[in-house]
């Protein structure tokens, strides 16, 4: 079911759909994990810590709201979506660890390794990361050819070449360094652009689209990463850890590259809003119904946490 028809003219009402998605998304995450009294109890109690923690959950709805263009099956498209969200939450845990950015605070709450202890934060990742692979295995009614299509699009995006951990790999090496516009592109192009225009594939393709049709929405999904974390280093500098719950300023405190270091605060507002509108080219080439996907866009480059 589509969740805004195509000849209506009214705004799409982005809040009150991520508010809709998000509960949706907690729902199958709840039915999809360990419960916390399965042994043993203490690693699952850590996966449930850090996932019902809170967040927007942007990656599962950019995911749904991709599929549902296309009239994705819901029984294919809210695991994968949840699959995204577990990989999602597997690499904040571990990107809080001491020996990563070191941080105490995530989703306004005392991040995992500090409640369950280092050993446990580590493993709950694991787990994480591991039982998003099993969600995605798990019979769908997607057709084996295309449900392997989906697996492989979030194990490359996961992975170490223009992926997440290759992103934080490039990160961590150039912390204190100075680095130009490219590098910072090729960082987050991956540690952060690489899930997001992940989900958008993943939903795309579990929806069916076509070779033209995911060609524009992967460039949508990769427009739309880099302006989140421009976004997000505008965020960092502007905000308070209450607004944004997590530590504001950890990546000046760290001599960090970011966005706003580079270009001033001003500067980076206008590469995100530049960018914004580029994903909103894309998707409109992409499909005549994407108008959900132009106000995510929107709301990635305005929201204030």
């Amino acid at each position: 079911m589509r969740a805004f028809p195509s000849n209506s003219a009214a705004p799409v009402a982005v809040g009150e759909y991520f508010r809709q998605k998000s509960a949706q998304v907690d729902e199958w995450l709840d039915r999809l994990l360990p419960r916390e009294a399965e042994p043993p109890a203490e690693i699952h109690r850590a996966m449930r810590y850090s996932t019902f923690a809170g967040g927007k959950r942007l990656r599962p709805i950019l995911a749904i709201a991709t599929g549902e263009i296309f009239d994705a099956d819901e029984r294919a498209l809210l695991p994968a979506a949840c699959a995204l969200e577990m990989i999602h939450t597997y690499s904040l845990i571990h990107d809080d660890l001491p020996a990563m950015d070191d941080d105490g605070l995530r989703r306004g709450r005392p991040t995992c390794h500090v409640v369950f202890g280092e050993a446990m934060a580590i493993l709950a990742g694991d787990a994480l990361l591991t039982q998003s692979f099993r969600t995605l295995a798990e019979p769908a009614g997607l057709g084996p050819e295309r449900q392997l299509q989906v697996i492989a699009e979030v194990a490359q995006a996961a992975g170490t070449v223009r992926a997440l951990i290759g992103g934080q790999v490039l990160d961590l090496q150039s912390e204190g360094k100075p680095i130009d516009g490219g590098r910072l592109d090729e960082i987050h192009r991956a540690k952060t652009g690489a899930l997001i225009r992940c989900a958008v594939r993943v939903g795309a393709l579990v929806g069916g689209a076509g070779e033209r049709e995911l060609a524009h929405l992967t460039e949508y999904g990769e427009k739309a990463g880099l302006a989140f974390q421009i976004a997000d280093d505008v965020l960092d500098e502007t905000s308070t850890s209450e607004q944004l719950g997590k530590t504001a300023g950890k990546d000046a405190a760290k001599n960090k590259a970011t966005y706003a270091a580079l270009y001033g605060i001003a500067g980076a507002r206008e590469r995100a809003a530049a960018l914004c509108r580029e994903a909103i080219e894309a998707a409109r080439r992409a499909s005549r119904e994407a108008r959900l996907l132009e106000e995510i866009a929107r709301f990635i480059v305005e929201r204030n946490s």
